[in-house]
């Protein structure tokens, strides 16, 4: 098979072994398989929704990547995008300078940057397949959306299977899920095709508009618009309005009290600026084991 290969430089510290340590260890990615040294999935390319197979290996100064179809300057773009090399993150390491709870995570993991999902359409639709559920079950009925309905590439001599692009599910039925989130995933399946669930448009905005666009789509609460805003289109400087698990988080990190109102935790960001997403993720990530010692 014809394989084609670029290199992506990072833009301040960038560590590729953390980040694959990430996906290693969060429950939404655990199953990919993993030799400790490459990242290997399959995604629908958000630049014309065709599957594409991706490898990635880490390389001086950033990483290289091969691809199993021709990666023009959009994909190459979405790549960088899932690996955050898409931002100059120079700066980061100042913000941490200024909070010494940050600046320890940091210190702990330097070059840690936040791993998204492959699209803010898959993003969305993990959103809504997750609700009320457990992610390791979660995980499992993606899966079986994806063999269903995506399709298999084969990456470096192995089958991994793609996501399905919003045309295939627009009017699918029978995806394992309750009636009313297979409505939601129809619907946003909609909104993707319309454009507005894309890395493009949820990023020529605010994030605070971003995200009151994206509360208004079906089936997206506070907590999912965070999510596909953050770590599905990359954005770097938004901040959830409602995500108890990382607030429970802050509590413990900073010795807020239990009681403590969500403008507390918007103060606490504050201080993040420009990367609040950034700073947000190391949080969780600490959770995920690859903070670790």
């Amino acid at each position: 098979m014809t394989t084609h290969g670029f290199g992506l430089t990072a833009e301040g510290p960038f560590d590729f072994a953390a980040s694959l340590r990430f996906v290693e260890d969060w429950p939404a990615t655990s199953a990919l398989p993993s030799d400790g040294r490459t990242l290997r999935f399959a995604y629908c390319a958000e630049a014309d929704w065709l599957p594409i197979g991706v490898s990635v290996t880490g390389a001086p100064g950033g990483v290289a990547v091969t691809t199993t179809r021709a990666a023009g300057p959009a994909i190459r773009r979405e790549v960088a995008r899932i690996l955050s090399l898409d931002v100059d993150g120079a700066g980061f390491a100042e913000v941490g300078e200024a909070d010494p709870v940050l600046g320890d995570l940091q210190r702990r993991r330097p070059g840690l940057r936040p791993v998204c999902f492959w699209s803010p359409w898959e993003a969305a639709c993990w959103a809504v397949i997750v609700q009320r559920s457990s992610m390791l079950i979660a995980s499992r009925i993606k899966q079986r959306v994806a063999e269903r309905y995506g399709a298999a590439v084969t990456v470096d001599g192995r089958a991994y299977t793609a996501f399905p692009p919003p045309l295939s599910l627009v009017d699918a039925d029978g995806l394992g899920l309750p009636a009313q989130k297979e409505e939601w995933v129809r619907g946003l399946a909609r909104a993707a095709l319309d454009g507005v669930l894309t890395t493009e448009h949820l990023r020529s905005l605010a994030p605070e508009e971003a995200l009151a666009e994206l509360r208004a789509l079906p089936g997206v609460g506070p907590f999912s618009a965070g999510l596909i805003l953050i770590r599905g289109a990359g954005a770097p400087d938004a901040f959830p309005g409602d995500e108890p698990r990382l607030f429970a988080i802050l509590r413990e990190a900073y010795g807020l009290p239990e009681n403590a109102p969500p403008s507390a935790y918007r103060r606490l960001a504050e201080a993040w600026r420009p990367y609040r997403s950034w700073a947000s993720f190391a949080f969780r990530a600490s959770t995920y084991g690859v903070m670790d010692d």
